[in-house]
C-alpha cells in the first residue's frame, strides 16, 4: 500500500534551503535516542502516578505504596527506573529513604503533557 495523495508532494522538487536548515539543526542521533528513551519512561501510568504523588510531598516507598495501592516491591522497581533516568532523587534519614522529584523539569514535562491533552 503506497502513500496517499495527501502525503505526497505535488512536485518532486526538493526545497534545498529548508532541507539544509533542518539538517543543520537536527540534534545528534545519540541525543535523539536518549530523548526517546526518556519519553518511554513517561509511557507507564504507574510511574506517572508516582511522579504525581511526589508533586505533593516527599515520600518513602511505603507511603507511595499506600497511595497507589501497590506492593513496596513494585514501587521500588518503578522508583529505580525513575532514579536511573534522573526523574526522582532520594535522601536517607536513618533507615528511611525519602523520594522527591529530581527537579522542576519533571513537573513541567507532565504539566505540558496535561495541557496538550486539554486542548
Amino acid at each position: 500500500m503506497g502513500p496517499s495523495e495527501a502525503e505526497c508532494c505535488e512536485l518532486t522538487q526538493i526545497h534545498e534551503g529548508a532541507v539544509q536548515k533542518v539538517n543543520a539543526d537536527m540534534p545528534p542521533e545519540e541525543l535523539l535516542y536518549d530523548l526517546a528513551e526518556l519519553f518511554k519512561v513517561f509511557g507507564d501510568s504507574t510511574r506517572i502516578k508516582i511522579l504525581y504523588a511526589l508533586f505533593e510531598s516527599e515520600l518513602c516507598v511505603c507511603d507511595i505504596a499506600q497511595v497507589l495501592g501497590m506492593t513496596q516491591t513494585a514501587v521500588s522497581h518503578q522508583l529505580r527506573v525513575l532514579k536511573s533516568n534522573k526523574l526522582v532523587k532520594f535522601r536517607k534519614e536513618g533507615k528511611n529513604v525519602f523520594y522527591s522529584l529530581d527537579d522542576d523539569h519533571v513537573r513541567r514535562i507532565i504539566d505540558q503533557g496535561m495541557e496538550h491533552l486539554g486542548e
